[in-house]
Parts: C-alpha cells; sequence; structure tokens
C-alpha cells in the first residue's frame, strides 16, 4: 500500500510541474508570431497611437518573462485571456467548445477499445490461421485509412441517412439524436487506432501465450482457457494500455479535424479555426494549452490504470 500511495503521489507532483512546462512551451512558440495582437484588436482603421496604447494597457512591451508571468498568474486562476474587439473571453468560448471535443475523443476511443481489442485477442489465439489473416488484411487497411478522408466519404455516403451537420443535442436531453450526431465522427476517428491497437494486441498477446508459465500451466491439466482468462489476458494488456494512452493525444488532434468536417462546435471549430482564421493569438495560444493539459491529464489516468490492471507496476 505504501508503494502505492509513493507512485500515485509522484505522479500527482509531477502533474503541476509538467502543466507549467506545457504553457511555458505554448506561451514561447505563440510569442513568435507575426500578428499583433492590437492590430488584431482595433482594426485596419487604428492609428499608430491607438495601437501603442493597447500594446502598453495589455502590457504587449513588457519583457518576455514579465508576460509569461503574468499569462500563468492569470491561468491558474482561469483567465486565458480575451479575444475580438469586444474582448470576449477565451476561458468561456473553451469551457463550451472543450466538452463536444472530449465527448468526440472518448467515444471514438470507446470504439477503438470494444473492436480491436477482442479482434487482438481472436488473432492470437487463431494465430497464422484464416480469422488471423483476415485480421490481419482488415487492421493493415485500418491503419492506412486517413481519418479525414474516411470523415469526407462517410459524409457523402450518409448526408441522407444520417445527421452530417447541425447542432449537438445535449445527451442529458436526447441520448438518441446525441448519439447518431457523433456516430459518424468516432467511427472515422476509431478506425485506424482500431487497426494499430489491433496489431498491438495481438502482438502483445502472441508474446505471453508463448511464456513458459502458459505452457506449464496447461501441462498440468488446466484449460488453456482459464489460463488466458485469468493470466493471459492481464499480462498482456500492460503494452496495449500504454500505446492507448499515447493514442489518446491522437484522437483529441484528430477530433480537432473531424469537428470540422462534420461541424461540430468543439475546439476545432471554435476556437483553433476561429483564432487562425481571424488571426487570434490568445485565442490559437489558449486552445493548444487546453488541448495539450487535457493530454497530460489523461496520460496521469492512463498511468493510474497499470497499478489495476498488474499489481506487479506497484513495487515500482
Amino acid at each position: 500500500m505504501n508503494n502505492l500511495l509513493r507512485l500515485i503521489g509522484r505522479r500527482l507532483v509531477a502533474l503541476p510541474i509538467m502543466v507549467v512546462g506545457v504553457s511555458f512551451l505554448v506561451f514561447f512558440i505563440m510569442s513568435l508570431s507575426p500578428v499583433d495582437p492590437a492590430y488584431s484588436a482595433l482594426g485596419e482603421s487604428a492609428t499608430p497611437e491607438a495601437l501603442e496604447a493597447y500594446r502598453n494597457q495589455h502590457g504587449l512591451n513588457d519583457p518576455f518573462f514579465v508576460q509569461y508571468g503574468r499569462y500563468l498568474w492569470n491561468m491558474l486562476h482561469g483567465n486565458l485571456g480575451t479575444y475580438g474587439a469586444g474582448s470576449s473571453s477565451v476561458t468561456d468560448l473553451v469551457a463550451k467548445a472543450l466538452p463536444v471535443t472530449l465527448q468526440l475523443t472518448f467515444l471514438g476511443l470507446f470504439f477503438a477499445v470494444i473492436i480491436s481489442f477482442p479482434l487482438g485477442v481472436l488473432a492470437a489465439l487463431y494465430r497464422d490461421r484464416w480469422p488471423d489473416q483476415v485480421i490481419r488484411v482488415f487492421s493493415v487497411i485500418g491503419i492506412g485509412t486517413p481519418s479525414f478522408w474516411l470523415a469526407t466519404l462517410l459524409v457523402m455516403a450518409f448526408v441522407k441517412t444520417l445527421p452530417v451537420s447541425g447542432p449537438l443535442p445535449a445527451f442529458s436531453v436526447n441520448p438518441t439524436g446525441w448519439f447518431l450526431r457523433m456516430l459518424l465522427p468516432a467511427i472515422a476517428l476509431a478506425v485506424p487506432v482500431v487497426g494499430q491497437m489491433t496489431r498491438v494486441v495481438r502482438t502483445s498477446m502472441v508474446e505471453e501465450l508463448d511464456r513458459d508459465y502458459v505452457r506449464t500451466a496447461v501441462g498440468a491439466g488446466i484449460p488453456k482457457r482459464i489460463v488466458v482468462a485469468r493470466n493471459v489476458l492481464r499480462n498482456a494488456l500492460i503494452t496495449p494500455v500504454t500505446v492507448l494512452g499515447l493514442r489518446v493525444g491522437y484522437l483529441m488532434g484528430g477530433a480537432v479535424v473531424i469537428e470540422i468536417i462534420f461541424s461540430l462546435n468543439g475546439m476545432g471549430t471554435v476556437v483553433l479555426l476561429k483564432g487562425i482564421q481571424e488571426n487570434w493569438v490568445t485565442l490559437v495560444q489558449g486552445g493548444a494549452l487546453v488541448v495539450a493539459i487535457a493530454f497530460i491529464i489523461v496520460n496521469i489516468i492512463v498511468d493510474m490504470l497499470y497499478l489495476l490492471i498488474n499489481p506487479r507496476i506497484r513495487s515500482v
């Protein structure tokens, strides 16, 4: 128990350090942007005096570390800055858009898990036989299928039968409408991950099935299905869960693109794309920072899942 608590403690201590590091990296990269926030806010008709007054008022002429310190302080208090001529809040816009991106990401993740894990296990159990060969072909096709290309095909194929645009119903109000609106984007997002994870699960299962303890247990008369269910699956899941944690970052990045194709008001459409199109550095900066922090938190959660899958890690 003490080892378990120490491991969790190390992960939690690392979290704020990583968040600060990511915030610095994002702020530094965005500081290199040639876009002048004063010009974006005041428009083409602004006089040089008005532009300079805006820069002085918002601290844009301050040294870099002074600006970053102010940004970090505001970020810790939930303030990601403002955008637009009316100084709208970036935090408010992110708060509306982030749930949509997370819903799409985790629905795609759910589809990827429930499809790839059974297929990978089945392929390993029927190694080098026809089920394994068929699953290999489909996994290679999945790996080679770009999400944005598949999303475009799905829009063209199902535009008359499933909703591919329009507002997203709230799950609590209309769960069926929510699922149908999210179905095609989630499938487009999940297919490449299904192909990758199927191969990873198969490889991990094959390696575990070839270990001495499996042959010993089966030779002792224990049914193979019992050995697989109680031991092999649990040990073989370590590598797939590790890879799956890294794939969450891919899914979140892919969701940003898929949202644009399916007109979902998530981080990609109403934060990042809007910020790029309208030259709002603070909007792009806030969106990139929130997505990066969400990725860090998800990977911390994946680390915690290791403890549930394999107790041997608790002694590390």
